[in-house]
């Protein structure tokens, strides 16, 4: 199916970082705005481990969807990683809202307030968000139709905006094409085009090595272009 990818933030340098990085994916809409305007399946919050939602994106929405939410991610962490969940990984839980219908939790970093700006976090956190969906997907078949992502660890994680669109734009073309059955299977995934997901001083866009040759065999993608006059209140 076709899920709809919005990418949503307040600051001006990552929507110019962003247009330039997904200048060739039309499909993808690029809102300079606020993610709590965003009438999309699910929106995308960046986290630490733990998912302690007390600052930047995570406490706007925890402040308005509230205080529950952030007991049910700590609980989702708590019964799949025993309250720590690594970078890399991902939780969907429901909102019991219309829109969103559900929010996906995804760690930048492992505590709060960390810089990233010299690791692969964000592709990480980027392509975990997108695994989440397709899960959550498989699951409950066309439940998650649009996803909203804002800038993952350009304020606090300190990653330059163009970095973090490039990272992005890598996690997000992968997911375009395929889809993989678990966390890990996408993790190598991810390290076949950026090579070992380890803190680094610099990012190369574009790599070769075909991820046949790593053995991993995608199923069929959940992630595609849609089309422009997409309206996801028509499904809910």
């Amino acid at each position: 199916m076709l899920v709809k990818v919005l990418l949503v933030d307040i600051n001006p340098k990552i929507i110019a970082a962003w247009r330039a990085s997904f200048e060739g994916n039309p499909e993808v809409e690029i809102v300079h705005g606020s993610m709590l305007d965003q009438p999309v399946s699910a929106w995308v919050s960046p986290t630490n481990s733990a998912g302690s939602m007390d600052g930047g994106l995570d406490l706007v929405i925890k402040n308005f969807l509230g205080a529950k939410i952030e007991h049910q991610v700590k609980g989702e962490i708590k019964r799949k990683h025993q309250g720590a969940m690594p970078v890399g990984h991902a939780v969907c839980v429901p909102t019991e809202r219309v829109q969103p219908r559900f929010l996906i939790s995804t760690p930048t970093m492992v505590s709060s307030n960390q810089d990233i700006s010299a690791s692969m976090n964000v592709a990480l956190a980027c392509a975990a968000a997108f695994q989440a969906v397709h899960i959550q997907n498989t699951e409950e078949p066309g439940s998650i139709r649009s996803v909203a992502l804002p800038g993952l660890g350009a304020q606090t994680g300190r990653v330059p905006a163009e970095i973090c669109a490039d990272l992005m734009w890598t996690a997000y073309d992968l997911f375009r094409e395929h889809a993989f059955r678990d966390f890990q299977q996408m993790r190598m995934a991810l390290e076949g085009i950026l090579g070992p997901l380890t803190p680094a001083s610099g990012f190369r866009k574009q790599a070769a090595p075909a991820l046949e040759s790593m053995g991993v065999t995608p199923s069929k993608p959940t992630l595609a272009g849609a089309l422009e006059d997409f309206d996801d209140s028509e499904f809910e």
